[in-house]
């Protein structure tokens, strides 16, 4: 059996200082993908990723962003966008920057991802000891189109959809982006995972209160249609959706502001896709809502159980 996590921690430093280090041991994962890392190699606390190798992109914004994939053993292979990576066993630590260089075999970028690599924002690593492919995904939390902003009902200052805008070009530059690397997985006899926050409530299933929010970022029309185009039989499977195609939620993101998590009015916005031969094999999800009571993020890792042999 594999155990695989995905969990977007919104700052290792916080979700140290809420006990992320004791759910990393605890959970027993063989892989675990990370998103919103937020911190430069010499910041990272001590033990940061517990007993486990990691390879990571931080990305080049202090404080924002930055994407880990942590496995049992070493990866046989990364690959970055950036063109390298931190490459560690338990013992990485902060210290003097080492970058190991990522894997000969690098799908080209598409158009219009350029402007991204240095983000921090996509990392895949090819397991060792089974032949599959896992990426870890931040996509760009995005904004409104010029004609919803309203500023009296906006948190942000309107933007005139520059934020909608460089989401919208990601998503399209990604998904001719994410048909390469699946299909150069495929060819090398590899399945394929991809896991990440991706910023999209798919259906009405994924957000409990799916009425009002239909003209808010996260759940727009466009960006459901796209997320549904990167699904079918045949190509990436929704695997939790799959596991649970009747229910609402398991929501894996609500508000820290008022009553969202003691009423389960959250979002599923973390999502494991795989290809269907892997996505068959799924046995069970859990939400890791809270870890002894407590929080580890705004997110919570969702957690699958393939019973790959």
């Amino acid at each position: 059996m594999l155990r695989i996590a995905t969990a977007n921690i919104n700052g290792i430093r916080a979700a140290h200082r809420r006990g992320f280090g004791g759910w990393l041991a605890e959970r027993d994962a063989d892989v675990i993908a990370l998103q919103e890392i937020r911190a430069q190699q010499d910041k990272l606390p001590d033990g940061a990723f517990g007993d486990h190798h990691v390879a990571l992109d931080l990305g080049t914004l202090p404080g924002r962003n930055g994407v880990a994939v942590l496995t049992r053993h070493p990866p046989a292979a990364v690959r970055t966008w950036s063109g390298t990576a931190l490459v560690g066993g338990p013992a990485l630590a902060p210290g003097p920057t080492t970058r190991g260089a990522v894997a000969p075999d690098q799908v080209p970028l598409s158009r219009g991802l350029g402007r991204f690599a240095a983000e921090g924002r996509y990392l895949e690593v090819d397991l060792v000891d089974v032949p599959l492919t896992i990426a870890c995904l931040y996509l760009p939390k995005g904004g409104l189109p010029a004609h919803l902003q309203r500023a009296e009902r906006m948190r942000e200052a309107p933007d005139g959809g520059a934020r909608y805008a460089r989401k919208m070009g990601f998503m399209a530059a990604f998904s001719r982006y994410l048909t390469r690397t699946r299909r150069a997985a495929a060819a090398a006899g590899r399945e394929f995972l991809l896991m990440g926050d991706l910023n999209i409530a798919h259906t009405r299933q994924d957000v409990a209160a799916w009425r009002r929010n239909q003209n808010n970022d996260g759940f727009l029309p466009e960006e459901r249609e796209w997320l549904g185009q990167q699904l079918s039989p045949r190509t990436l499977v929704d695997v939790v959706r799959h596991l649970h195609p009747d229910r609402d939620g398991p929501y894996s993101w609500w508000s820290w502001l008022g009553q969202s998590f003691a009423n389960d009015a959250g979002w599923r916005l973390d999502y494991h896709l795989a290809t269907p031969r892997l996505a068959r094999t799924a046995l069970r999800v859990a939400v890791d809502r809270e870890h002894h009571g407590t929080r580890l993020s705004d997110h919570s890792p969702v957690v699958v159980d393939y019973d790959w042999r």
